[in-house]
C-alpha cells in the first residue's frame, strides 16, 4: 500500500510531455516563411498561445499572431522589435534566441507536422490536467457521483471538441444552398456555371469545371493528356475574354521549361519541332517574342518537383491559395505522387493519393484535375477505354467527380486511319466523359494539333 501511494505521487509531479525542438521548429517556420500564410495555417489548425509548454515560445508566438493581425511581414528583427516594445524581449531570452529559432530550420515545408505534434502534445497535457484534477476530486470525497462523472465527460468533451473540425452543421445550410443553386441552374438555361475549360463541346455537357470537384483526365501514353491538361490552363488563365483564374500546375514529369515552350508554341501558332531544329523564319522571333511577353502576365504558376507527396501538394497549393486566391489546379500525373509509406500495396497508395487530391479540391473549395495512366487492356482489346481501365485503383473511380478517358475515335483503328495519324498533323481524338457525378455522360470530338502540341474544338466555327 505505502509502495502504491509513492508511485502515485510520483506519477503526478512527472513532467508533462512536449518537444522543445517541435515548438521551436514551428515558431522558426512562421518566422522564415514570413509569418503570413504560415501563421494562417497555424490559426486554421487551432493553434493558440496557450499550445506552447515554454512561456517564452508561447510569447514570441502571441506576438505573431499579433503581427500577422497588422498585415506586418516577418523577420527576426521585427519579431525582436515587437517584443522590445513591449518590454518582452529579455523574457524570452533576448535577440540571440529569436535568431537561434530562426535558424533551426531552412525551409517551413514539414510546417504542418509541426503544427500536429504540438497539437497532440498540447492536448495530452490538458488530458493529463483534467485526469489529476478529477483524480485529487474523487480523493476529496464526492457527494453527487454522477454530477461528478459528467463534470469529468464535459471537461474531455470540451477537449476532443477542440481536436474534431467543426464540420456538421444543420440541414438548412445545405437546402439553402441546393436552392440557389437550382435557381442560378434555371436562370442560366444551359449556360456554364463554373470554370469555362475552353472545349465548347465538353463545357456543354458539364457546363464548366466546378468547385470542390475532382476531374481526372486519364489516357493512354502520347494521347496527349499533358497538352490537354496545358491547353485547359492557357484557356482559364489567358481567355479571349473574361476575367483570368490564377492557376498552379504539379508538372511531375515535364520540367517547367519544357511546359513553357509548348505554351509558347501552342499560343503562337509556331511548329515546335521546326522550332527546336531551327528551321523557322525569322520573323518568327518576333511572334514569339510578342507572345512570350504576353505569357509572362498570365496568372499561372508551375511546380515541378519530382516525387513529392500529395500532402506536401496539398501544404503548397494551401499556401498559394493564401497568396493569390487559386480558381484551379492541375497536376500531371497522379501515378507519380509518393505516399506516406512506400511499403503498403500500390493499389493502397494510389487510393490514399486519390483521397487526398479529392480532400485537397473540398478545402480550398476549387476544381482540381488530376491526370491519371490508363493500363493496356483497351489496347489488348482493341476498344475505346472505360471507367474499369483506370490505372491499379478503383478508388480513382470512387473519388473523382468527373472521369474523362481521352483516346483515338474508334474510326481510327482501321489500317488506313493509322496511317493517316502516322502521316498527319491535325488528327482525332476522342474525349470520353464516362463518369460525371452531377451530369450526363457522353464523349466529346476534338481535333489535336501534333505539330503545336494543341487540342481544339472538333468544329472549324469552334475553333479555340
Amino acid at each position: 500500500m505505502v509502495k502504491f501511494i509513492l508511485k502515485a505521487e510520483q506519477d503526478i509531479h512527472r513532467s508533462p510531455p512536449f518537444s522543445v525542438e517541435f515548438e521551436q521548429a514551428l515558431l522558426g517556420g512562421c518566422i522564415v516563411d514570413g509569418g503570413q500564410n504560415s501563421i494562417a495555417l497555424c490559426i486554421q489548425e487551432k493553434i493558440t498561445p496557450d499550445a506552447f509548454y515554454l512561456p517564452a515560445h508561447a510569447l514570441i508566438y502571441r506576438t505573431l499572431l499579433e503581427l500577422y493581425n497588422t498585415n506586418t511581414p516577418l523577420n527576426e528583427l521585427i519579431v525582436a522589435e515587437k517584443l522590445q516594445s513591449h518590454g518582452d524581449l529579455e523574457k524570452v531570452g533576448g535577440y540571440d534566441y529569436i535568431n537561434t529559432i530562426s535558424n533551426c530550420i531552412d525551409t517551413p515545408i514539414h510546417l504542418k507536422h509541426y503544427i500536429d505534434r504540438i497539437r497532440d502534445l498540447d492536448l495530452i497535457r490538458r488530458v493529463i490536467d483534467v485526469a489529476n484534477k478529477s483524480i485529487e476530486n474523487a480523493y476529496a470525497g464526492i457527494d453527487n457521483v454522477g454530477q461528478f462523472l459528467d463534470d469529468v465527460e464535459q471537461s474531455i468533451f470540451s477537449i476532443a471538441e477542440n481536436r474534431i473540425a467543426d464540420t456538421i452543421e444543420h440541414i438548412r445550410n445545405p437546402i439553402n444552398a441546393a436552392v440557389n443553386m437550382f435557381q442560378r441552374l434555371m436562370q442560366n438555361r444551359g449556360k456554364i456555371t463554373g470554370i469555362a475549360s475552353g472545349f465548347i463541346d465538353l463545357d456543354r455537357l458539364t457546363l464548366g469545371l466546378h468547385s470542390g470537384e475532382m476531374i481526372v483526365v486519364a489516357a493512354r501514353p502520347s494521347m496527349g493528356k499533358t497538352s490537354f491538361a496545358l491547353n485547359i490552363a492557357e484557356n482559364v488563365v489567358a481567355p479571349r475574354s473574361s476575367t483570368p483564374i490564377p492557376t498552379l500546375f504539379f508538372s511531375l514529369e515535364m520540367s517547367s521549361e519544357q511546359l513553357a515552350m509548348r505554351l509558347l508554341c501552342s499560343r503562337s501558332g509556331i511548329d515546335m519541332r521546326k522550332l527546336r531544329e531551327g528551321f523557322v523564319h525569322k520573323s518568327v522571333s518576333a511572334t514569339l517574342n510578342t507572345t512570350a511577353n504576353e505569357l509572362k502576365k498570365i496568372p499561372l504558376w508551375i511546380d515541378e518537383s519530382s516525387g513529392i507527396s500529395v500532402s506536401e501538394v496539398r501544404a503548397k497549393a494551401r499556401r498559394m491559395y493564401n497568396k493569390h486566391k487559386l480558381g484551379l489546379i492541375i497536376i500531371d500525373y497522379l501515378q507519380l505522387l509518393a505516399t506516406s509509406d512506400s511499403r503498403t500495396p500500390r493499389e493502397q497508395q494510389i487510393a490514399e493519393i486519390s483521397r487526398g487530391i479529392k480532400a485537397m479540391a473540398k478545402e480550398l473549395n476549387l476544381p482540381v484535375i488530376v491526370l491519371s495512366q490508363l493500363n493496356r487492356e483497351s489496347e489488348r482489346d482493341k476498344r475505346q477505354p472505360k471507367l474499369s481501365d483506370l490505372r491499379e485503383s478503383g478508388a480513382i473511380e470512387q473519388d473523382a467527380d468527373t472521369v474523362l478517358l481521352l483516346s483515338k475515335p474508334r474510326s481510327n483503328e482501321r489500317d488506313d486511319d493509322k496511317n493517316q495519324e502516322t502521316g498527319c498533323d491535325l488528327v482525332d481524338r476522342e474525349l470520353i466523359i464516362a463518369k460525371q457525378r452531377n451530369g450526363p455522360t457522353g464523349n466529346v470530338l476534338l481535333k489535336f494539333n501534333k505539330s503545336l502540341t494543341r487540342f481544339e474544338n472538333y468544329a472549324q466555327e469552334n475553333k479555340v
